[in-house]
């Protein structure tokens, strides 16, 4: 406990006597459990405290992880999309030598959280931990190229370029053929770094160059002058980045919209880089260049932002005209796996942070039905009417498709659950009988319809 003297003046304080008679006690004159309690009573009221949730994490960090597993997990079910929470929750297991738990929670984290200390901190627990491996080197190198594929076109990346090429001059080569396989791979490493808009691309130009003179100066004029251009083209852009990203704010852990001034500032900084990216800085006639950098950029907003369906709406959109111009192209293998990347999409939004969210899974039925998918199209409208409290636009909505998709007699027995389902308004006997009238023609039916709530409803003005 806390020991706090008081001078008696300062009791006598009407302000002191007030704040005794009240639950919101000076946080010094709490003690750590009362400080958890406060904080976990917080939290039922206003889940996304970030303050409360320092205080649970900061109480977790201070105990073993078998006792402080369940606040991490409760962490990660609030934050899935914090890269930095993560690496706290992997930190702790690694502290235990769980390995086992540590990798299983990479495989839950890294796919979706494209975060890149969080990458970086994978790359060390694999040289950490698999070194004592006799394919050790192997599965390094998997290691680094993964990472790369996922975010090495980060502007920020650099030290995992660097590091990659400094792993490989590290392995040794017994005799010259092995040599010559060693020479290669660094160069292929360090000719695909310098081409990408990397922070520190100069300086990776700058070893390479040392690199390619060191093992032949004749050549090495060459292939200089053959990545010269897509170096210079690399630098241009990561400038132009810097000063387009100027103030964004990345990593934050993703709340519900604020919407305060704040919050919109940031959100109009992101649309303006993600912008810049589709305007193709590299200025580059790879369709699948463009659409990885662009989905990069809405994938590292959503890490923050993905409680705003408008972005994943506007991704999801970006998505499926890549692939349809990919078509037109010709590509059409290319153009059938963007498509399902859409879909992949959709399903993350409403299974994640949006899974109440309307706009999203419309959307996303829309998108099915586009293509010739309807039994995609009835599991999404299923499962949402099974989460949302008030389930009367999605039974219109469900109405409207199955009698596009299946006919009149599939969107009546639509109707038929809407009617059954006590939590439904009359806004579908609205819906139902507007349909008699327009699309069956059965005039009486819709006559029905509406007497029907005329007679149920005769309070609601609203009809």
């Amino acid at each position: 406990l806390y020991t706090i003297k008081f001078e008696a003046s300062k009791m006598a304080d009407p302000k002191f006597i007030d704040a005794m008679k009240t639950d919101h006690l000076p946080e010094m004159m709490l003690d750590k459990g009362d400080k958890l309690q406060k904080a976990e009573a917080k939290l039922k009221v206003h889940p996304y405290d970030m303050e409360c949730w320092n205080v649970l994490i900061k109480d977790a960090q201070e105990k073993h992880i078998d006792i402080s597993r369940k606040t991490y997990e409760r962490l990660m079910d609030i934050y899935p999309t914090c890269g930095r929470f993560w690496k706290l929750y992997i930190e702790e297991e690694l502290k235990s030598k769980n390995f086992e738990r540590v990798e299983a929670l990479f495989q839950r984290c890294l796919l979706k959280v494209l975060n890149l200390d969080l990458w970086k901190f994978y790359l060390t627990y694999v040289k950490e931990t698999k070194k004592s491996l006799p394919n050790f080197r192997e599965k390094m190198m998997k290691a680094y190229e993964f990472a790369l594929d996922k975010v090495g076109i980060d502007v920020a990346s650099g030290n995992i370029w660097s590091d990659y090429v400094d792993f490989i001059k590290d392995g040794e080569a017994a005799g010259s053929y092995a040599e010559n396989q060693k020479i290669m791979a660094i160069r292929r490493v360090y000719q695909r770094a310098v081409m990408m808009p990397l922070s520190n691309v100069e300086q990776l130009w700058r070893d390479y160059s040392t690199f390619e003179q060191n093992v032949n100066e004749i050549i090495a004029k060459k292939l200089l002058e053959e990545r010269s251009k897509d170096y210079q083209n690399a630098r241009r852009v990561a400038k132009d980045y810097e000063a387009t990203t100027r103030g964004l704010v990345r990593g934050a852990p993703a709340t519900p919209p604020l919407n305060n001034a704040e919050e919109k500032q940031q959100i109009d900084m992101w649309k303006k880089y993600i912008g810049w990216e589709k305007n193709n800085p590299m200025r580059s006639d790879d369709t699948g260049l463009i659409k990885k950098r662009v989905m990069y950029a809405y994938e590292q907003a959503l890490l923050t932002w993905g409680h705003h369906p408008d972005i994943w709406y506007e991704a999801a959109l970006f998505l499926e005209r890549s692939a349809n111009l990919v078509h037109e192209k010709g590509d059409t293998q290319q153009a059938q796996a963007w498509k399902d990347e859409v879909a992949a999409l959709y399903e993350k939004a409403i299974s994640g942070l949006l899974k109440n969210n309307l706009l999203l899974h419309f959307a996303f039925a829309d998108y099915e039905e586009s293509r010739m998918k309807t039994e995609e199209c009835h599991k999404v409208y299923t499962e949402l009417l099974k989460t949302v409290p008030d389930p009367t636009l999605v039974y219109i909505q469900y109405m409207k498709f199955a009698r596009r998709a299946e006919g009149i007699p599939a969107a009546r027995a639509v109707f038929k659950k809407a009617r059954e389902d006590q939590k439904s308004n009359y806004h579908v006997y609205v819906a139902g009988a507007l349909m008699e009238y327009y699309t069956s023609k059965v005039r009486s039916l819709c006559f029905l319809l509406f007497s029907t709530v005329l007679v149920t409803n005769f309070i609601c003005f609203g009809f």
